[in-house]
């Protein structure tokens, strides 16, 4: 089995998406516009990549992912999207940014490369270490500056062979971001999407991709009125969770844009005490 090939992102889709979902869910109208702005900027950046270096069809080995950077370019772009941020981010992602404008090509290299390196590759959530808000802030800009990168090589790159259904994902070892659940016959098959490199897997439908609990009575599901297409699948053991996107329910959605958008969702497992295994772009 081999997870679902790789193509290249449609950023003209998700911007229209985001613009949908802010008509129809005022409590998510900041989110999204802000988010509708961030992807106009990102594909720029995946144009440039594009019309720079072609097709990257064929062009890495499987492992490339983690290791075929070219900083002579992230240089160049890097203060772009800085200069960006600083003009029509909120105000803490604006204040991030002049702060990380004000240190050296070097320092950005530094960062930039270990990022690329290490992200995603979580430990078990009891062991992680609270991170500040600093932190959090520079991780966004880091992220929304390496995802056109990522999605560009990871065209190149054919699907790894998959053995059984891993709870990593098989092209890069992160964690998942999301699930999803496409029509198959007459239910939904479930697969879930890498949060770096957004590689999309078949996994079972029950079971806890955090720590591999399988016992339904464990693994509690949430629906939000405002959202039924959007669900949380907790899981008592670890106390984690994973949001699933249903597109039986609403085949015009965009899994990493909608969401965005459950805010409401969020709300209702933070109260339950629930973590979620690996934030999306804007930690909504």
């Amino acid at each position: 089995m081999t997870p679902e090939p790789a193509s290249g992102p449609d950023y003209d889709a998700r911007i229209r998406r985001a613009q949908q979902l802010a008509a129809e869910h005022p409590f998510a109208v900041e989110v999204l516009s802000f988010y509708e702005q961030l992807a106009t900027f990102q594909k720029t950046i995946y144009s440039e990549l594009r019309k720079g270096s072609g097709n990257p069809s064929g062009t890495h080995s499987s492992d490339a992912l983690r290791s075929d950077l070219n900083f002579v370019v992230l240089i160049a772009q890097f203060p772009r999207l800085l200069a960006f941020l600083k003009d029509v981010g909120p105000e803490p992602i604006a204040e991030a940014a002049r702060q990380l404008s004000l240190q050296t090509p070097g320092d950005w290299v530094a960062l930039l490369s270990h990022f690329w390196r290490v992200e995603g590759r979580r430990r078990h959530l009891a062991e992680e270490i609270q991170v500040d808000s600093a932190e959090t802030l520079r991780e966004f800009i880091l992220r929304a500056f390496l995802q056109p990168h990522v999605e560009f090589l990871a065209e190149g790159i054919p699907p790894p062979p998959v053995d059984g259904r891993p709870r990593h994902c098989p092209r890069c070892d992160s964690v998942p971001l999301l699930g999803v659940l496409r029509p198959e016959g007459d239910g939904g098959k479930r697969s879930l999407v890498c949060s770096f490199c957004f590689c999309e897997w078949e996994f079972r439908r029950i079971l806890c991709p955090a720590c591999g609990e399988a016992a339904e009575n464990k693994l509690p599901i949430y629906v939000a009125e405002q959202l039924s297409h959007i669900r949380i699948e907790a899981c008592d053991t670890c106390k984690s969770y994973l949001r699933t996107v249903d597109l039986t329910k609403n085949g015009r959605a965009i899994p990493i844009v909608d969401d965005l958008a459950a805010i409401p969702l969020s709300l209702w497992a933070e109260e339950r005490g629930y973590t979620r295994l690996q934030p999306n772009l804007l930690s909504t």
